[in-house]
């Protein structure tokens, strides 16, 4: 149980509270290191409650810069990753979302590709990222194929539906939307947030603001520094963070639930007062 405000802000007390994660490290280039790091902050977090745990954008392999060796990296979604993520959902009776890097064939560029596995289930969900990161100097693109706009895959654990997104996709409050639209209760985010003049300021208000906007959980969970700027964080639907990792290798656990959403929406109901649809271009 986990105490949780009604819509005048008392306090009350769940039955239905369901233990959520972010784990945050910093992946390289060894995928056999990544998925041992995977593992021990997997069953960190499952000691601290957490029935679901979300991992960083890029969790499979990463190099600061694309090059070739992506490519060499890149597995299907049935491929040794995403087996050995199923493999220690199973084992420890939680869900694991996590960012990879995918094959596409006949393309000479990767997905950015998000999992979600469930125990006894496999992949349950899976989000190719839709806007590639040409910003701030980068070039994501020259490397990264993006996904194809589809309907949003959305999954359930502890009584809560669940949808994900990817990075910078939280400078378009749009891919959001669409998730909430399609029944997500939470956003489950990896990412790999570049630090840079300004970038931490950046990550906390577009997450926050995605939460408070559509009234909804975001689990988000970025890269430990030094490339990534850490900061993973849980946010409610009013906006709160409710439990915040700063630099450092770790896992951070909040409990969410349906109540604590209805009671919000029963102060902001923002969403059914609003006026647009959102379709894509």
């Amino acid at each position: 149980m986990s105490p949780e405000p009604d819509s005048a802000g008392t306090p009350t007390v769940t039955e239905s509270a369901f233990g959520i994660a972010v784990a945050q490290f910093a992946p390289g280039a060894d995928p056999a290191a990544n998925l041992a790091e995977i593992a021990r902050l997997a069953g960190l977090a499952a000691s601290r409650g957490a029935g679901l745990v979300v991992f960083p954008e890029y969790s499979s392999f990463f190099t600061p810069q694309p090059d070739a060796s992506w490519l060499a990296a890149a597995e299907p979604v049935d491929g040794a990753f995403v087996h050995a993520l199923a493999a220690l959902a199973d084992g420890l009776g939680v869900h694991l979302v996590a960012g990879m890097i995918e094959r596409v064939e006949g393309e000479q560029r990767v997905s950015n590709t998000v999992v979600a596995v469930a125990p006894g289930s496999g992949v349950v969900a899976t989000y190719r990222k839709l806007h590639l990161y040409d910003a701030f100097g980068q070039r994501e693109s020259e490397w990264v194929a993006p996904g194809t706009v589809e309907e949003p895959e959305v999954f359930e654990a502890g009584g809560l539906r669940f949808g994900l997104q990817t990075c910078y996709d939280a400078r378009f409050p749009e891919v959001t939307r669409r998730i909430v639209d399609a029944g997500a209760d939470v956003v489950c985010m990896p990412a790999e947030w570049v630090r840079g003049p300004l970038k931490e300021a950046h990550w906390r208000v577009l997450t926050t603001a995605r939460a408070l906007e559509n009234t909804i959980f975001v689990a988000a969970a970025d890269h430990a520094p030094p490339v990534g700027a850490g900061n993973s964080m849980i946010v409610d639907p009013m906006g709160v963070e409710l439990a915040t990792i700063g630099e450092t290798t770790d896992v951070a656990v909040a409990w969410v639930s349906a109540e604590r959403i209805a009671a919000v929406r029963r102060v902001n109901p923002a969403l059914a007062l609003r006026r647009f649809d959102v379709v894509p271009r």
